[in-house]
């Protein structure tokens, strides 16, 4: 497999398997604020669907504010909210990315990390598309270390957690179904840098 590059402006190079669809949806991170965690999320749009080749987009729709908010009843919920993640890593492997890694993304909400409040401030956000409940796929994990490499090389990312975990109570995801020890063992991370089990 093909390795990943960040541009200088903090953009994968894009290619094979990579696509860039930029949200309006970031602001700047706090001046001085250095990255050093990684947010894992799942997400699926209408909840437990998954996009089929050539149908609709919603997820990225979403992210972009273009959500068509009467093409499922379910989405009537989210109507004003504005959100975005750095990379969603689809079904298939490949990676979409809204927000430049230099940028703060809209995606872990009220949270907090080691005491630490704002996780966006000093996060990159990476949603898998998936549910709580279902496996995710091998593609998926052969696409994380790739992904996981590039951004270590860029950022002193000290750990990766669940969004479950910096908003417990609040957020579930990526859930159960997600293999924690799989993706430390692909990506690297010791088990102190990931979530408590």
């Amino acid at each position: 497999m093909q390795s990943l590059t960040l541009d200088r402006h903090g953009w994968l190079v894009a290619g094979a398997g990579v696509t860039r669809l930029p949200s309006p949806n970031t602001d700047a991170r706090p001046a001085g604020t250095q990255v050093s965690l990684l947010v894992l999320h799942n997400i699926t749009l209408p909840p437990g669907e998954f996009r089929r080749a050539g149908g609709p987009d919603y997820i990225s729709d979403l992210f972009l504010n273009r959500l068509d908010l009467g093409a499922h009843p379910w989405f009537a919920r989210l109507e004003g909210l504005r959100v975005s993640a750095h990379f969603l890593v689809r079904r298939d492997g490949s990676i979409v990315q809204y927000v430049s890694t230099d940028a703060r993304a809209w995606h872990a909400g009220v949270s907090r990390f080691e005491g630490r409040e704002r996780c966006n401030d000093f996060s990159i956000g990476i949603e898998m598309e998936g549910t709580d409940t279902l496996p995710f796929t091998d593609a998926q994990y052969a696409t994380l270390p790739r992904l996981t490499a590039v951004l270590r090389a860029r950022y002193p990312l000290r750990a990766a957690w669940g969004h479950e975990h910096i908003a417990p109570g609040r957020k579930t995801d990526p859930g159960p179904a997600f293999n924690w020890s799989r993706f430390g063992r692909d990506c690297g991370f010791f088990r102190r840098e990931l979530p408590p089990r």
